[in-house]
């Protein structure tokens, strides 16, 4: 759920999708994925995503599912889309940047704060065992888990909620990603990220309703305490809920 500083790239990959004309919306899509992620693929190399895992999920899950129907045809150009509710759907690149940053394993649980539409979710459950996911507002929530269920993905909860305090009775997660702005990092998913795990998140004030410079933070859990390191500015949707009361 966010804007990106450094990549708004607004190219219709796999070019338009013209009415009238022969090729099926799957078959258009299909090409545009793969544009798409190529385009992710070949930034410069520090930013670049790599991880084979993440490129071969993105080039499955289908985008276009995720994002309104009147905007279908944008769906794979790289930048954020609006899914209504002030909400938007990630741009690619940050998707596969924030999921390879969390080196994922098969066999991990994830916990995700702010669903969304679900595509990240969608993307995590191609390379995960579990991915449990809340979402604040009521309509996305509901949306996301049918499209989610329509699309065949089973190792995927979602909960509609307030994220800030995590999803305790699910705890510990391998991995834990926050796809909206707290100005701090909220204790509970410290709390309920694994010894060794790692979290990627957004972090940076609100000022008068409006986005400010934020920072993409990565943590890792260790035995000693918390490690910090900045991945990259952003700009993020802020966390709702509890995370404003805490401001």
């Amino acid at each position: 759920m966010n804007t990106s500083r450094a990549f708004l790239a607004v190219l219709l990959l796999g070019g338009p999708l013209q009415a009238g004309t022969e090729e099926s919306l799957e078959n258009w899509a299909a090409r545009a994925r793969q544009d798409m992620v190529g385009l992710v693929a070949s930034y410069s190399p520090g930013l670049r995503v790599k991880d084979p895992k993440v490129l071969t999920a993105m080039r499955k899950v289908p985008r276009h599912e995720f994002v309104p129907k009147e905007i279908v045809r944008q769906a794979y150009a790289d930048r954020p889309l609006p899914i209504g509710k002030g909400q938007t759907i990630s741009q690619p690149f940050i998707v596969g940047f924030m999921t390879e940053s969390l080196e994922l394993k098969s066999s991990d649980k994830v916990f995700e704060v702010g669903t969304g539409s679900g595509y990240q979710a969608a993307i995590l459950a191609e390379i995960v065992k579990e991915v449990y996911t809340v979402e604040i507002v009521p309509s996305l929530g509901r949306w996301a888990e049918q499209t989610l269920k329509r699309l065949g993905y089973k190792n995927v909860w979602v909960r509609v909620g307030d994220g800030y305090r995590g999803w305790p009775e699910k705890a510990p997660f391998d991995s834990i990603i926050v796809t909206c702005a707290p100005d701090h990092i909220p204790q509970p998913l410290i709390d309920q990220l694994k010894v060794g795990g790692r979290m990627i998140i957004p972090v940076g004030p609100e000022i008068d309703g409006l986005f400010s410079a934020q920072e993409l933070i990565l943590v890792l859990k260790t035995d000693k305490g918390m490690k910090r390191e900045k991945r990259m500015d952003v700009r993020f949707v802020p966390m709702e809920g509890e995370a404003k009361r805490k401001q």
